[in-house]
């Protein structure tokens, strides 16, 4: 049987993506911890004076994230990559992108910091400033001044002065630097958040796939077993059939013919793989037995036992057909007296019980049988066992034996209201 391709089934095997809303939320979840974090930093070293600094931080924080999302487009296409791919694009894509958001910062943060430095030194009693020549000089009171013996008094505190030479464009790179590697350490930490976020959606996608690809091969299964059914059905039915009409019997092989066609056109219509009432397994069961009885009409007998409570539960359809077979086949036929046939449901400890039992000689009485047949588990046996395990794993028992009058057959089944 082909595969089906339908949409649905396509679309769950395209690559592995994390949604975009899930990234989004990432990138911002990490810029708004930096914020908060930095913000923090700066109010217990006393540097959130007011409230520009923390406009300028969230500016940095927005560039920041639309820089992430930047790297996230073009890292994305690494995202069917192996790791050690992964982990060289994830370094090498955040080195430019770190060295982008750190020049921003230098940028919103520029002459902001002088301010601030300036201030916090005249608190301390120092001064700040910037020469003709661009050198920084920085004033502060003195310890002492040349030619103060110490005993005396001045009437100005003595201040020392120190020069700094101006070396700017050395001192711009290497704050450049410095802001970059904490930006890019950011970044590496933001990617591999990224990427065990996408093994994630890969293993929950292969679950998926694995799980579908598990019910296909059970649905398989089931149809494989299934269809076993109708040959062995089929074969004694048109048996039955060719002894009508060798016998000259005409009317009824022609009642035969009608009862086996509405037989086929109820057991057809289900699907091979899904579940059935148990009333409609009992109908089919009827079906059945009523094309045997033109067959043998005075030595097969039937009695169905369905309490109402239960006819609405769910079976596997033709589930009970290969056991009816087995009595028609081990107890009808091979007795010269009449057989009757029992087909009963009950519920007992919240499991399904069903039974089919004849009053006939049974296999034990057939010494030609194959011995597997004589322990229980011939071909009709083993098919529905081999059912019940695919459907219902562990949770399904079939037992069969001799019994004081003949011989039967009992399974126990979860109780099942849909499928």
């Amino acid at each position: 049987m082909p595969f089906d391709t339908s949409p649905a089934d396509a679309a769950s095997d395209t690559p592995s993506r994390l949604s975009v809303r899930t990234v989004l939320w990432s990138i911002i979840g990490l810029w708004v911890a930096y914020f908060l974090i930095f913000t923090a930093r700066g109010m217990i070293v006393g540097l959130e004076a007011d409230t520009e600094v923390i406009l300028r931080r969230a500016l940095v924080t927005l560039a920041g994230m639309s820089a992430t999302v930047g790297l996230w487009v073009i890292l994305r296409l690494f995202d069917h990559r192996t790791l050690a791919v992964q982990i060289g694009a994830a370094v090498l894509l955040a080195i430019p992108t770190s060295l982008a958001i750190a020049q921003t910062n230098i940028w919103v943060f520029s002459g902001l910091q002088e301010r601030l430095q300036a201030r916090m030194a005249e608190e301390r009693g120092f001064s700040i400033s910037r020469d003709e020549f661009g050198n920084v000089v920085i004033e502060g009171p003195a310890t002492s001044a040349p030619g103060d013996d110490g005993l005396g008094s001045a009437s100005t505190p003595p201040r020392g002065r120190i020069v700094v030479p101006n070396d700017e464009s050395r001192e711009r790179w290497l704050i450049l630097i410095e802001r970059a590697l904490s930006q890019f350490f950011l970044l590496i930490a933001w990617a591999a958040l990224y990427f065990a976020l996408l093994a994630g959606v890969r293993a929950k996608d292969a679950e998926r796939r694995g799980e579908r690809f598990r019910s296909a091969a059970k649905a398989a299964e089931l149809r494989s077993l299934r269809y076993q059914v109708n040959p062995h059905f089929l074969f004694n039915a048109l048996n039955s059939l060719s002894a009508l009409v060798m016998t000259d019997r005409q009317a009824k092989a022609e009642e035969m013919i009608q009862t086996l066609s509405g037989f086929y056109r109820h057991s057809l219509a289900e699907d091979p793989t899904a579940d059935v009432s148990l009333e409609d397994e009992f109908d089919l069961q009827r079906h059945y037995l009523d094309i045997e009885q033109v067959r043998f009409p005075e030595r097969l007998k039937t009695e169905f036992v369905l309490p109402e409570a239960l006819k609405g539960f769910r079976v596997p359809g033709m589930i009970l057909q290969p056991l009816v077979e087995n009595s028609v086949k081990y107890g009808v036929s091979r007795s010269s007296s009449p057989v009757t046939i029992t087909l009963s449901a009950r519920e007992e400890y919240g499991r399904l019980v069903l039974n089919v039992a004849d009053d006939g000689p049974g296999i034990a009485a057939s010494p030609d049988l194959p011995q597997a047949a004589q322990g229980g588990f011939g071909i009709g046996l083993a098919n529905v066992r081999d059912r019940l395990m695919a459907r219902f794993g562990e949770l399904a028992t079939i037992t069969s034996g001799e019994t004081l009058d003949g011989y039967e057959t009992e399974l126990r089944l979860p109780l099942v209201t849909h499928g």
